[in-house]
């Protein structure tokens, strides 16, 4: 599966057919929660060289997790430049860059220096249980949902139920953000002087890329931060002085498809245009061109993620799933609705260092070779279980033990419990999300697994669609860097008609 590549990985697609312009190239970016990747698509679509390096986390405590900025920085510049360099083409022939990142991991930074105060802080990070236990049970919260409940009573406003059911979660960057203002006395310092930025891994890229010259984001990474509102399309006024979060440090927020600058001559030579910012689920879904409302993409990768389509507006949740912005383009909005499972990709790495297999395509085989796994069952929540339950401090464990369970009926019950998860979250896409569903389409490393994905389908009971192939955050980023500049009109075309 794709977030288990360890090292870089470099390689060059070979066909014989003929390209309609060699001259213009788009790269694709997705900066994963495991791998970085880049792909250099010519206008119809086909990758003309790959590059990807493996995302180191750092975890300096039990439950923190961050990744040190400067080496991912040092490992995107090296991934195009691989990629390109693959490809066989030169940096000049690069007409734009679309970037697709893992979202609401954030870091800040000094405005005046450019110099970060602290390692990015991973969406998977547990630092700020606590403030989220004490936040959702405190009474403040009780008084906005008696509130929120008393005004949709007499108003019939659904903003005001949905308002009225908003919990705060770990994944949210709201409260570890809060964390870090209220911890690190250098931010805090900062922000007094008005010398502090905020930015998710596109703002902090974007900044980078253009030598601090660009300062933005785009509406599908901003809506997955927890302080945005997607009904008013600006950052919530409301959840930001709840919590004191300075509207100083936050960045405009742009179109996905946008240009966003140009990238500085000195990183590669030309400066190449930056024409799409867009956060990964949201990238995989216009990458499966799942562009009509009732459309649903299934991620399996480091996390779940169960996107479905809503159309124009965003939808009015009861708590379970989220109401995202899954991109802006011009005039051109489409919302999206949001579960997820924390741990997918996650548990199947575990269980390959506790050496139960050595290659996670043995996992398919191993749980083919059992009738069941003997009443042996999994809780996949190293970084805790999200909606329906939303408990932050739940742990992984293993049920059901006997004598006779063997490494067969452990790794069976991993696939499973990930199955058992998608059909948890898909039975409260049902009873939330009140549109029908037209197609449902897979994609991340993990659908590579036909158990998993048999089961899934099985459990329920619908026909899920897993594509050819599964890097489908790179070709979203390119998809929307290639609207921006021209190129790849015809291969979204094409796309949408045999997907």
């Amino acid at each position: 599966m794709s977030g288990q590549q360890a090292g870089a990985e470099q390689r060059r697609e070979e066909s014989s057919a003929p390209t309609s312009s060699p001259s213009r190239f788009v790269l694709g970016l997705d900066v994963g929660s495991t791998v970085i990747r880049c792909h250099v698509y010519d206008r119809t679509a086909r990758v003309r060289g790959s590059s990807a390096q493996k995302v180191e986390n750092v975890y300096p405590q039990p439950g923190w997790v961050e990744i040190d900025p400067d080496a991912l920085w040092a490992q995107f510049v090296a991934v195009i430049k691989d990629a390109v360099k693959a490809a066989g083409v030169q940096m000049n022939q690069i007409v734009g860059l679309g970037i697709s990142t893992q979202r609401a991991t954030f870091i800040t930074w000094n405005k005046k220096t450019g110099h970060h105060f602290h390692n990015f802080i991973s969406w998977q990070d547990l630092r700020a249980a606590e403030l989220v236990k004490s936040w959702n049970n405190s009474l403040i919260m009780k008084l906005l949902h008696g509130a929120t409940k008393l005004l949709h009573f007499f108003s019939r406003n659904k903003v005001m139920l949905t308002v009225s059911r908003f919990t705060f979660t770990t994944q949210h960057v709201t409260l570890r953000l809060v964390w870090i203002l209220q911890n690190l006395p250098e931010v805090k310092k900062a922000v007094e002087e008005d010398n502090c930025c905020f930015g998710t891994i596109d703002t902090w890229l974007l900044y980078k890329l253009t030598k601090g010259s660009s300062y933005a984001t785009d509406y599908s990474n901003a809506s997955t931060t927890g302080f945005f509102d997607p009904y008013a399309m600006r950052w919530s006024k409301l959840i930001a002085t709840m919590v004191s979060i300075p509207f100083s440090i936050l960045p405009p927020v742009r179109d996905t498809s946008y240009n966003f600058g140009s990238v500085d001559e000195e990183i590669f030579g030309v400066p190449i245009p930056v024409v799409a910012l867009v956060g990964d689920q949201q990238s995989a879904m216009f990458g499966e061109c799942c562009f009509e409302t009732g459309d649903v993409k299934l991620t399996m990768g480091t996390g779940t993620f169960l996107d479905i389509n809503t159309g124009k507006t965003p939808q009015h949740v009861n708590g379970g799933f989220y109401p995202l912005i899954g991109w802006k383009i011009g005039h051109e909005l489409v919302c999206l609705a949001e579960g997820n499972a924390g741990d997918t990709g996650t548990a199947i790495v575990w269980a390959q260092k506790l050496d139960l297999f050595t290659d996670a395509a043995e996992t398919e085989k191993m749980a083919l070779s059992l009738e069941d796994s003997e009443g042996v069952y999994f809780v996949p929540s190293f970084s805790g279980l999200q909606a329906p339950l939303n408990d932050p401090c739940a742990c992984a464990s293993f049920m059901g033990l006997k004598h006779s369970t063997s490494k067969y009926h452990l790794v069976r019950a991993i696939l499973e419990s990930i199955a058992f998860r998608n059909k948890q979250l898909y039975d409260m896409l049902q009873r939330e999300i009140q549109i029908p569903v037209t197609n449902i389409r897979a994609d991340g490393g993990v659908c590579n697994n036909a158990f998993v994905m048999q089961m899934t389908s099985d459990l329920i009971n619908e026909k899920i669609d897993r594509p050819a192939h599964f890097d489908m955050s790179c070709l979203g980023a390119a998809s929307l860097a290639g609207l921006a500049v021209g190129c790849l009109h015809e291969a979204l075309a094409v796309l949408e008609l045999v997907l």
